[in-house]
């Protein structure tokens, strides 16, 4: 047997509609209804399907929690505007950007949360040494905007 590739991922979620309006607002996905109104977000060839918690679908895991997932998720927009939209959102930096190594190769990344406080990655492929000083101008430049400032006399 050889596997090809991820079809969909299963968040158990606490709240669907602030899930849904996280990864769409934000992220940028679509959201889809199907079956008896299970919803699911998609993006490029990949999905998520949604299962608010305490009631799951069958079969489910055996410990479906939320907030439990790490998730790297790649976009194709540069990471500077990414950061930027970030913080257009309110939606924090936790970590980055940092070089780390994806499936395919070296990626760069920053880490959110969302509202489950599962843990997500967005990346990029590409030049880690030109992200991160594109990204370190972009951080900063963000701080700045966001620190709360002194009155003027």
């Amino acid at each position: 047997m050889r596997i090809d590739r991820l079809d969909h991922l299963v968040l158990t979620v606490a709240d669907l509609d602030a899930t849904t309006d996280f990864y769409t607002r934000v992220l940028g996905m679509e959201a889809v209804t199907f079956g008896d109104g299970r919803r699911a977000l998609t993006f490029g060839t990949s999905k998520i399907n949604l299962h608010p918690a305490g009631r799951e679908y069958e079969p489910k895991a055996a410990r479906a929690t939320p907030g439990s997932a790490d998730l790297c998720l790649i976009t194709d927009t540069p990471l500077d505007l990414v950061i930027a939209e970030l913080g257009r959102h309110g939606v924090p930096i936790e970590e980055g950007p940092v070089e780390r190594t994806g499936a395919t190769g070296a990626i760069t990344s920053v880490y959110v949360r969302d509202p489950d406080q599962n843990l997500i990655e967005l990346s990029t492929y590409g030049s880690p040494e030109r992200d991160l000083r594109i990204c370190g101008t972009a951080a900063r430049a963000i701080a700045d905007l966001t620190e709360p400032r002194p009155p003027t006399p």
